[in-house]
């Protein structure tokens, strides 16, 4: 019998890993509203740092790759308020990152050891 704990930190993992892509995906939309390509890959190239443990579900990993996430947020945030042109993929790019954040932290909390 698998322990129903295990299999809520695989899916965590998972969504974790998936809107991880959509992170991406949404720096590299950046170039639709006017950003040059290789601003937006350059700040997409980043994120390839965490995957390896990302995808391995390497817990230490995920605890400071929620740290690697706040200057995306703060990047997000500062725009969605001050360039008007860009609200609409700075406003996917916002809820991205803070799901990307929310879902690294269920992570943690889900995949720690039981306590005795």
């Amino acid at each position: 019998m698998s322990n129903p704990g295990n299999l809520a930190a695989g899916r965590a993992r998972l969504w974790t890993i998936g809107i991880w892509g959509g992170v991406v995906l949404s720096l590299l939309a950046w170039i639709r509203v006017g950003y040059p390509w290789l601003l937006c890959l350059l700040a997409a190239l980043p994120l390839l740092v965490p995957l390896r443990g990302l995808l391995r579900g390497s817990r230490y990993t995920y605890a400071w790759a929620t740290l690697f996430a706040i200057p995306y947020l703060m990047f997000v945030l500062t725009e969605l308020l001050v360039n008007p042109r860009a609200r609409w993929v700075a406003a996917s790019s916002l809820l991205l990152v803070f799901a990307w954040f929310c879902a690294m932290v269920a992570y943690l909390r889900l995949s720690r050891a039981p306590r005795e």
